[in-house]
Parts: structure tokens; C-alpha cells; sequence
């Protein structure tokens, strides 16, 4: 049985059948970004597959979860149980999964916040779960359009929706995501120059 094959039985116990349909299409999409774009693809692949293996477990085991691994976290990250999965994912990808790769497992970390200075890898998987197969948010057409074109406009596309959504609700943002927004609009703007 493959590393992927093993990694999807994993995953078909811990999430739901939504979920795991959602991880299967992001990591076709990633694929596809990778292809476009040059990335390793057996690594977007599997980062695409195991991004939101914690997705689907309740906060406080996925807090717990975190304590238990002495992961650090922000006041921020402490305080906002919609980031949790993405950090405990990244460290049971290490340890449970048996991951070393630093970027695949910064892939999964920063799924959901972004941050400056993303790799390639960290940008596909950002982005791909944005734009999987199952995603009919509205405008996920232009993002589906800008990401392949420029990973670094779906960037922004993505970020000017999450942010302004997190303030319309009174909600803090992740330092790292505004580095990420400031990140790919000043590369957009340079290449403009």
C-alpha cells in the first residue's frame, strides 16, 4: 500500500464524508497548481490530502491535542479554535503520519492563515483549498481563474474575502495572514513595475 493510500484510510476514520471528500479534491487541485506552476507534485498531493486531518475533531481535544505536543501558540492562536486545525495537522502529520518535510508540513500549518514569504508549496495548498471541486462560494470562479494565472492574485482574492469577512464580524486577524496579503500584493505590484 503507498504512503497516500495509507495516509486516505487514516483519513476516512477521522473525518467526515464531506471532509474527505473535500481532502481528496484539494489535493487534485493542488496537482494542478503544481503542474502549472513547477512544485513537486507527489508532495502537493499528499499536503493536499492531510491539510484538514483535525478538521473534524471537536476544539478542545484539538487544544488539548496541541498542549499535550508543547506546541507554542500566540494569544491569538490560543483564542481562536478556527486555527487549531491547521497547526495540529501539520503536527500530526510529523508525528503520527511521519512527515519530515519541512515544507509540506509549513504547507499544512499555514493552510489557513497564510503567511509571509510562502513557498511555492505553502502558496498551492493555500489556494487549493480555496478553489477544490466542491467549493460553490460566490466568486469562486475568479478565484479558480486567478490561481492559474497568478498564485500570488489568488492570494489576495482570497485574503481581501477573508479579511473583510473577519471584520464584518468583529473577529481578530491572524498577524500572519495580513503578512501574507501584504506579501503577495507587494509582489504584484513590483512585477507591475
Amino acid at each position: 500500500m503507498s504512503k497516500n493510500e495509507e495516509f486516505k484510510s487514516i483519513l476516512k476514520e477521522r473525518l467526515t464524508e464531506k471532509r474527505y471528500i473535500h481532502s481528496l479534491n484539494v489535493a487534485d487541485s493542488a496537482v494542478m497548481l503544481a503542474e502549472i506552476y513547477g512544485a513537486d507534485k507527489d508532495k502537493a498531493y499528499t499536503a493536499g490530502l492531510i491539510h484538514d486531518s483535525f478538521k473534524d475533531t471537536p476544539a478542545g481535544l484539538q487544544l488539548s491535542y496541541l498542549l499535550e505536543n508543547k506546541v507554542p501558540l500566540t494569544d491569538i492562536e490560543l483564542n481562536t479554535a478556527k486555527l487549531y486545525h491547521a497547526i495540529c495537522g501539520a503536527v500530526f502529520a510529523e508525528k503520527n503520519l511521519g512527515i519530515s518535510d519541512e515544507d509540506m508540513l509549513n504547507a499544512i500549518r499555514y493552510h489557513t492563515t497564510g503567511r509571509e514569504n510562502m513557498s511555492l508549496l505553502e502558496k498551492i495548498i493555500f489556494i487549493a483549498d480555496f478553489i477544490s471541486a466542491e467549493r460553490d462560494y460566490n466568486g469562486v470562479e475568479i478565484m479558480r481563474e486567478k490561481a492559474v494565472r497568478s498564485l500570488d492574485e489568488a492570494i489576495v482574492e482570497g485574503l481581501s474575502f477573508t479579511i473583510k469577512d473577519l471584520i464584518d464580524a468583529e473577529r481578530v486577524v491572524h498577524p500572519d495572514t495580513l503578512g501574507a496579503y501584504n506579501d503577495a500584493l507587494f509582489k504584484i505590484q513590483q512585477e507591475k513595475k
